[in-house]
């Protein structure tokens, strides 16, 4: 028996994405970085600082890797059943109550890395402790939308590659994505391997939309996050579109959304003092940019299902929670970096 996301708490409300849109040239700041008369309780983190964790990422193996997480209470996850599985991991939802923290490291090092970099995340456990490598991605070229692979093996980012777990699509504005598992591609005609029903094929994890610039707004970019619904066995909800005209994004477009976990970015405070937007991250994001965000449901603001920021030129935290999995958070941090010529 399948349960509705309705039944997790999570409501699909009928908004009208069709509302002018606003340019994300204005920076989010996070609030830790104000002054401390602007601050709130700061709580306790376990996070190294960012300069010794660009160090401790360097190396993207999971070699030495101490499988005894019973001493990290903030990391409750058998190190190496991760490594030795990640993409189990990778396509599993986060347990109710537990925030999986993780950083992103950007490379731009190499003969074309400038143009198309590759990302890698990690799973941060505490600071006596090395990160997990759990995915990395990295923009295909020759493509006539943006197309990013997600491997769980940093050295083959191949679509036909055995760690392939999944993918990233954008529409030709860039202003859609889609994120699919490693499942085959359907023809035209809906068939997969001699299957007509589409059973086969693979299956969308997320949809990301982001709202197009249509007046030219200064603020902070609006972006609404798409998820299939879980049933009570904790699974994703199967969206096998055979069509572009049929999936997740396309369905939310026309409030078809049974089954579609519908969330938005957080909207950040305006600060007159410092003149700019704040969100306030815990302390896990320390660098203000427009790439900042926190994605929530509309019926608890408070509750941050991901959130995403900078923390060094090249370095950025990636938090998410119930109901999401780490292919979908990477996949929409991924989707951030992404140039949307319409969105500016």
């Amino acid at each position: 028996m399948k349960r509705s996301h309705t039944e997790m708490g999570f409501t699909t409300p009928l908004l009208d994405h069709f509302e002018p849109a606003i340019s994300d040239s204005a920076p989010i700041v996070p609030l830790d970085s104000l002054s401390s008369s602007l601050m709130g309780t700061r709580p306790p983190s376990h996070v190294p600082s960012s300069a010794s964790n660009v160090e401790l990422l360097t190396g993207h193996h999971n070699a030495g890797l101490d499988s005894d997480s019973t001493t990290d209470a903030s990391f409750p996850f058998d190190a190496t059943e991760i490594s030795e599985h990640p993409e189990a991991f990778s396509v599993k939802p986060a347990p109710q109550g537990v925030t999986v923290r993780c950083r992103i490291t950007r490379d731009k090092k190499g003969m074309d890395r400038g143009l198309f970099p590759t990302y890698y995340l990690h799973l941060e456990r505490e600071e006596t402790r090395k990160p997990i490598f759990l995915l990395a991605g990295r923009k295909r070229k020759k493509s006539a939308t943006s197309n990013y692979l997600i491997s769980t093996d940093p050295t083959n980012l191949t679509r036909g590659g055995e760690s392939f777990v999944g993918k990233l699509r954008s529409n030709l504005l860039g202003t859609h994505f889609t994120v699919f598992d490693a499942g085959d591609t359907p023809n035209r005609r809906g068939s997969v391997m001699g299957s007509f029903d589409g059973t086969g094929s693979r299956k969308e994890m997320a949809g990301i939309v982001y709202e197009t610039n249509v007046l030219g707004f200064k603020g902070p970019r609006k972006m609404t996050v798409l998820l299939p619904g879980l049933n009570y066995d904790n699974e994703y909800t199967d969206f096998r579109s055979t069509s572009d005209d049929d999936g997740i994004v396309e369905r939310w477009k026309t409030r078809k959304t049974e089954n579609i976990i519908c969330l938005h970015n957080k909207t950040p405070v305006w600060n007159d003092e410092t003149q700019s937007y704040v969100l306030n991250f815990h302390g896990r994001v320390t660098q203000a940019s427009v790439k900042n965000f926190q994605i929530v449901p509309d019926n608890d603001v408070e509750y941050v299902v991901m959130q995403f920021g900078r923390v060094a030129e090249d370095v950025f935290t990636m938090d998410y929670t119930y109901p999401m999995c780490a292919l979908q958070a990477f996949a929409i941090a991924l989707s951030s970096f992404d140039g949307k010529l319409a969105c500016e």
